[in-house]
């Protein structure tokens, strides 16, 4: 699978989602057994956060990666309220707990809230100083937020992008790769709706006999410096996304997406979800 350096560590382009995972307890042996069979064929960025579920995703992940550590890069996010100097340490600490790990590999700060960036800032350093995160990075932040923040440390900046979401095209790509910070595309998929079912798309399928999510995900990986964090519990789903590695589309297969999901010609607001 094709790899990328995120925090000083060779990752793979396509890692593994969990938000909505946790949410059900009948779910939960499917989720553990998805995220098992995910480290199996290569998928071995994990990415959760401690809203998704209020904890549940990062129990479920406890659970999946439990003697395989080493094996994973682990990545999870703060809240915003939760983003102060006293209320990072602590918030750490839990999903710690809920992970059964000593160590986060990367930990972000989900979006702004009211804390100042600065202190925020210093309480992730304390956290790297203490050996509990190795990396620390943010996530829905957009170009202004980012030279806000100032600091070459940040290791990612995790975006919602799919070919419906393609306000960062703009500016935010590009800036990002001028720093040289890989950007994390989530719901790089959509959320399993709209996206799957268009009509450019499945023609773009059927022609590279592939599935329309793996068209999408080709579509974000086409950006050099992007990694996408695709959610899957049906492990056919699963198997489809990690294959999606090796598709590559071709200018006529862009030309048509970019007609059916025309590209920004303007600054636009951050799309969140």
């Amino acid at each position: 699978m094709q790899t990328i350096q995120l925090g000083g560590t060779a990752v793979p382009r396509i890692g593994q989602g969990t938000w909505h995972m946790g949410e059900e307890a009948a779910q939960r042996q499917a989720e553990v057994r998805a995220l098992r069979e995910g480290l199996d064929i290569g998928m071995t960025l994990i990415d959760t956060a401690e809203m998704y579920a209020e904890g549940g995703a990062e129990e479920v992940v406890g659970e999946a990666i439990q003697g395989r550590r080493d094996e994973v890069y682990l990545v999870s996010k703060v809240y915003p309220h939760n983003a102060s100097s006293a209320g990072v340490q602590a918030a750490c600490e839990r999903s710690l707990r809920r992970l059964g790990t000593d160590t986060i590999d990367l930990y972000l700060l989900h979006w702004r809230g009211e804390y100042p960036l600065s202190e925020t800032v210093d309480a992730f350093e304390k956290l790297r100083e203490q050996g509990k995160i190795l990396r620390w990075g943010v996530s829905n932040f957009d170009v202004d937020d980012l030279e806000e923040l100032a600091n070459p440390d940040c290791a990612t900046n995790q975006v919602l992008y799919n070919p419906e979401a393609r306000g960062i095209e703009y500016d935010l790509i590009g800036w990002q790769a001028e720093q040289q910070m890989p950007l994390m595309a989530y719901c790089p998929i959509g959320q399993g709706g709209t996206l799957l079912r268009d009509t450019t798309l499945l023609r773009i399928a059927d022609k590279h006999n592939a599935t329309t999510a793996q068209v999408a995900l080709a579509w974000v990986l086409r950006k050099p410096g992007v990694i996408a964090i695709p959610k899957a519990v049906n492990l056919d789903h699963l198997r489809q996304n990690a294959a999606a590695d090796t598709l590559r589309l071709d200018a006529d297969d862009l030309a048509q997406i970019d007609a059916a999901y025309p590209p920004p010609t303007r600054k636009q607001p951050l799309d969140m979800i």
